[in-house]
């Protein structure tokens, strides 16, 4: 391969079909269910869940099995768009458990000198960013975890995607969105409580959240129609608004000084 300077820049991939996004929640919110709605979508289904939507589905129950799958996805020939990983949490636990296994060991941490750990994050990192590298949308789906983050001056709560630390940061400096799905509880006027899900998309201290194409609110439905408007209808760049003050964290809630496949 000939490596030559460019002599243009790149324009910035607009289309939502080929975005690759971290979608996390607690359990039972409706990730799923608003992955399914992405063009052409096919699951990989790495921990049971989706029998209640009419998917396309690949069981990915091992890593052989998973690498499998993106080997089949990478040579096009099929009419998927859009990849989804269910859980990639799941997917990361089958990946250690494959390398361990390769080197006749029961955990990462019994190799020395962190090689373990190397192996595993360097495998993992491999094959995601093989993913992300392919013409399709790349959906990565995750829990929610409460964690307790320290600093200097204090310890707050922070709630992340329930990845382990050296897969989590794999995943959060590959995607292009940090989706946060969170439930949150309407008074009408006359007192009855609703519960409304939403999507949180803006670096916060008390959640992981982030949204690198600038085009979304800080604040969206749990709806597929009303986050693709919203994408479409904002240009690159733009902030598009902070949702309304009800949906933003309490003032109380937040830090106060306490290659190949």
């Amino acid at each position: 391969m000939t490596v030559t300077l460019p002599t243009q820049r790149t324009k910035p991939i607009t289309e939502l079909g080929k975005q690759t996004v971290l979608l996390y929640s607690a359990p039972k919110l409706g990730k799923s269910s608003f992955a399914s709605r992405w063009p052409e979508a096919i699951f990989f289904e790495c921990e049971p869940g989706l029998s209640h939507l009419e998917v396309f589905r690949v069981p990915t129950y091992t890593w052989d099995d998973f690498l499998a799958a993106c080997k089949l996805v990478a040579q096009g020939n099929h009419p998927f768009k859009t990849i989804v990983i269910d859980t990639v949490d799941n997917a990361f636990k089958f990946c250690s458990d494959a390398v361990c296994a390769k080197h006749n060991i029961e955990y990462e941490g019994d190799m020395g000198h962190g090689k373990g750990w190397a192996l595993v994050k360097n495998e993992w990192h491999r094959v995601l960013t093989r993913l992300a590298s392919l013409p399709y949308g790349l959906i990565l789906i995750s829990h929610a975890v409460d964690k307790t983050v320290e600093t200097r001056t204090g310890e707050y709560t922070k709630t992340q995607p329930s990845l382990p630390d050296r897969a989590r940061n794999v995943v959060l400096g590959l995607v292009d969105m940090i989706l946060y799905c969170d439930a949150v509880p309407r008074k009408d006027a006359a007192g009855n409580v609703t519960i409304e899900r939403i999507m949180r998309t803006k670096p916060h201290p008390t959640y992981e959240a982030g949204d690198r194409t600038g085009r979304l609110p800080e604040v969206l439905p749990l709806d597929y129609d009303a986050f693709v408007k919203a994408f479409q209808s904002a240009a690159p760049g733009s902030n598009p608004g902070t949702g309304s003050t009800a949906d933003r964290p309490k003032p109380g809630s937040t830090p106060n000084g306490k290659g190949t496949l």
